[in-house]
C-alpha cells in the first residue's frame, strides 16, 4: 500500500485541526458555570436562607416567613419584603447568564455565578447583569403568600 505524500499532509491538516477544536471546547466548557444550580450550602441556615417548604400546598410560604429587608428563596421564587406589609416575587434566573441566585444578604439577591446581585425589588443593585429579575405573580391571602 502506498500513502503519497499529499493525502499524508492532509490527514495530518485535518488531526491537528481537529484536536484544536476539541481542546477549545473542553476549555471553553471549563469555563463556563453557565445552567449551573450553586452547591447546596453546608451548616445552619443564614438569614434569607432558603426555606423547609410551604406551609400547605398552596401556599408558598407565611408572610411572618419573609423577614422585613430581607427575603427567602424556594425552588424556583424569590420571595422578598422590602418593607413592612410589602411582598414581592421573582424568578430565581439570574438575567446575566441564566444562573440561580442562592442567597438574600444584606439587602441584596445574589447571583453566585459571576457576582450579579439585585435590590429586593428585582432592580440590579449590582453587575454584570443589566436587567431586573422577572417578576412573578403572587397574592397575600391572610398570612399565606400563594401564586396568583
Amino acid at each position: 500500500m502506498h500513502v503519497n505524500e499529499q493525502e499524508f499532509v492532509v490527514s495530518r491538516k485535518t488531526a491537528i485541526v481537529s484536536g484544536g477544536v476539541v481542546l477549545a471546547a473542553a476549555a471553553l466548557s471549563a469555563c463556563t458555570t453557565y445552567g449551573k444550580a450553586p452547591a447546596p450550602a453546608s451548616g445552619p441556615p443564614s438569614e434569607g436562607a432558603t426555606a423547609p417548604g410551604p406551609p400547605s400546598a398552596a401556599a408558598l410560604a407565611t408572610t411572618a416567613d419573609v423577614p422585613v429587608g430581607s427575603g427567602l428563596i424556594l425552588d424556583d421564587v424569590v420571595l422578598t419584603q422590602p418593607s413592612a406589609g410589602v411582598f414581592k416575587a421573582f424568578s430565581t434566573v439570574c438575567t446575566h447568564a441564566g444562573c440561580a441566585v442562592s442567597k438574600i444578604a444584606d439587602g441584596t439577591i445574589d447571583c453566585p455565578c459571576h457576582g450579579s446581585k439585585f435590590n429586593l425589588d428585582g432592580t440590579v443593585a449590582k453587575g454584570p447583569a443589566s436587567r431586573p429579575l422577572e417578576p412573578k405573580a403572587i397574592a397575600v391571602e391572610g398570612t399565606s403568600i400563594v401564586r396568583a
